[in-house]
């Protein structure tokens, strides 16, 4: 079957999946929207509701559907998961992700689709994983949102220490989206001038222990939103519109998304969040960024770490 490059489906119509939907109403990047969900009620009511501010946005088909509806999507967003339970494990939250992403899969891969799946269920790193291993889809075509997201929140608190629009701000978080995740201080910069040059420019001074609040904030932004509101949507929509934006459009960006590693830093048989090339066809390269000892490091421990959460899950 043909891809239809401007059609595209999100499964999971929750909060996150539905602030996606929006967002790429607001971008009008497809032609076709598909929201696929358990509930398929709560599908149908999303595209309703969508479908109402199609006078004011751009023009596009909004539908609710089932598997047989994308499988010539040219793109497939997951969101589809379950959050943690009082007293519930870490690991016990990602086998019952893991047996989701199992389902989903199963009936993406029962029918001939050929196109890229952009998972955004968390744990990410390890769904990424369990997606490409389940699907058997090459790596290009399995990837996650990654630290995405992260690394807007690490420009906009570095744009507003510096006094600089964060969108002139470029640098990474990598490895786990989650507690293990790092910074690459060493290669970030402000419109091209190395971060040190440009403090100095500014008559500012980035001590660790502001980098180190910098970055516990980053690590804790998402329990601190639950802990107001229930739940984090609306940046991750962002994120995921971006990366959506980079394959719809062929951008040949850089993006940290999630990626399945073969031997990049010496890793491999998991996922990390590594920045990488977005294009068209998904994953175009996985670039081994320069980081210093203890970057490399903290990279290394985050992959251990996720390995082990890998080891103990029954695909």
């Amino acid at each position: 079957m043909a891809i239809n490059y401007r059609k595209a489906a999100v499964i999971g119509c929750g909060f996150v999946g539905a602030s996606i939907a929006f967002r790429f109403l607001q971008q009008g990047l497809f032609s076709h929207l598909v929201l696929v969900d358990a509930n398929r009620e709560k599908a149908e009511g999303e595209a309703i509701d969508l479908s109402d501010g199609l006078p004011y946005g751009a023009a596009m088909d909004i539908t609710a559907g089932g598997y047989d509806d994308i499988t010539d999507c040219g793109l497939v967003v997951i969101t589809a998961g379950v959050n943690q339970k009082p007293d519930e494990t870490r690991l016990q939250l990602i086998e019952r992700n893991a047996a989701i992403m199992k389902s989903i899969i199963g009936e993406i891969t029962a029918r001939p689709f050929e196109g890229i799946l952009l998972i955004v269920s968390n744990p990410v790193d390890v769904l990424t994983h369990v997606a490409r291993e389940l699907s058997g889809y090459p790596r290009e075509r399995v990837i996650g949102s990654g630290t995405v997201l992260d690394t807007g929140r690490l420009k906009q608190l570095l744009g507003a220490e510096l006094g600089v629009d964060s969108r002139n701000v470029h640098a990474f978080i990598v490895g786990e989206h989650g507690d293990s995740e790092l910074p690459v201080w060493s290669g970030a910069n402000v419109s091209g001038l190395g971060l040190d040059d440009f403090c100095r420019l500014r008559g500012l001074e980035l001590h660790p222990p502001v980098r180190e609040r910098i970055y516990r904030e980053i690590r804790d932004s998402a329990n601190e939103i639950i802990k107001r509101k229930g739940a984090t949507y609306y940046g991750i929509a962002m994120a995921v519109g971006r990366i959506a934006a980079c394959i719809v459009r062929d951008e040949h960006a850089i993006l940290p998304i999630s990626v399945a590693l073969e031997g990049e830093y010496g890793l491999d048989r998991l996922a990390l969040s590594i920045p990488s090339i977005v294009g068209k066809n998904g994953l175009e390269k996985v670039l081994e960024i320069p980081l210093d000892r203890t970057e490399r490091a903290a990279l290394d421990n985050s992959a251990g770490q996720l390995r082990e959460v890998i080891s103990g899950l029954k695909l």
